[in-house]
């Protein structure tokens, strides 16, 4: 955040204003979710993983359904984790974007929280935030409120401005990560997912989310609000771009995606697991055709494949049927 200031008072912005600092915050957003997109692929990955490999876990819990015994449970979460093994698949790896960025959010709402006492000699210097500068981010305004203010601490800004910077920021907040989860659960999960648990979770938070920014929000400093309002945007505008590319299997999404490819005239390719499905059924179907080709005697038409081919030998031939003598008394 300091880089950036110096960045932008370099090309002229003034140093004290607020907007310095408060593109400073954004440029902070930016550089950390950059550093987050290959977390953010994987992430992607995962997810994909995990819905496809859905049937197979509620196969086992249909198996184990009802036993509660201690060896039934334990043997059904033994399964669930050889699957997770066999194809790959990490169940908490959604969780690693927002789990890595809390620490830089945690970090940002405490130097904001301090800028005051920082600036006043009353609270160590943070990093490269030093007394001069923290002083002079305490200082500087935007719309006439400082950035340290917030909703329900106002400080030295007037309440009423306060407040409706606050409130405006919060709005933006809340319906940019409904729609974020709206999105989501429209266009990128399939008709089968939306009963399973992992649905509902999502639908969850579609809801609970906005109502928790508008709990917490009035605490958090104009600034804390900048980062919330940047890094929604971005998440908005990152999960449109994945729904559009990289769409769920099965999903709305998915199927909008095709269309496209076919009037483009380019190849559709279907994601799988390696390892997912065993080869039990096409070993079965391999060995059937190959049963039925030793049986059919030489000559005749064969089995009928999916092509329109013959499984059997015929020589290329149409063998001409035979007339059957009659015995006569």
């Amino acid at each position: 955040m300091v880089g950036f200031h110096k960045a932008f008072t370099a090309i002229g912005m003034p140093a004290a204003s607020g907007w310095t600092w408060a593109l400073s915050i954004v440029g902070l957003v930016i550089v950390l979710r950059i550093l987050l997109i290959p977390l953010f692929v994987k992430q992607i990955k995962s997810s994909r993983r995990m819905q496809l490999i859905q049937p197979e876990i509620q196969k086992i819990q249909k198996k184990y359904k009802g036993k509660k015994d201690a060896e039934s449970r334990q043997k059904m979460t033994e399964e669930t984790m050889e699957l997770y093994k066999k194809t790959g698949t990490n169940p908490f790896s959604s969780c690693m974007p927002i789990l890595l960025q809390s620490p830089f959010f945690f970090a940002l709402f405490r130097v904001l929280d301090r800028l005051k006492d920082i600036g006043h000699g009353t609270h160590h210097p943070i990093g490269v935030m030093t007394r001069s500068l923290a002083a002079q981010a305490e200082s500087s305004t935007l719309f006439g409120v400082k950035l340290s203010s917030a909703f329900l601490h106002p400080g030295d800004s007037p309440v009423g401005a306060t407040r409706t910077l606050c409130i405006a920021l919060i709005i933006i907040m809340s319906v940019t990560v409904f729609t974020t989860q709206h999105q989501l659960m429209r266009k990128n999960m399939p008709a089968s997912a939306l009963d399973n648990p992992l649905a509902k979770q999502q639908k969850y938070i579609m809801y609970i989310m906005p109502v928790f920014f508008a709990i917490s929000g009035v605490n958090f400093p104009i600034g804390v609000l900048l980062y919330w309002v940047t890094t929604n945007l971005w998440t908005m505008g990152q999960q449109f771009y994945t729904i559009r590319r990289m769409p769920a299997p099965g999903s709305e999404a998915e199927r909008a995606l095709e269309e496209r490819r076919k009037a483009k005239g380019k190849p559709i390719t279907k994601l799988s697991i390696p390892g997912l499905h065993s080869h039990d059924d096409e070993a079965a179907d391999t060995s059937a055709v190959e049963l039925a080709k030793s049986k059919t005697p030489p000559g005749s038409p064969g089995l009928v494949t999916a092509d329109g081919g013959t499984a059997g030998k015929s020589g290329g031939q149409r063998v001409q049927p035979k007339r059957n003598k009659k015995r006569k008394r």
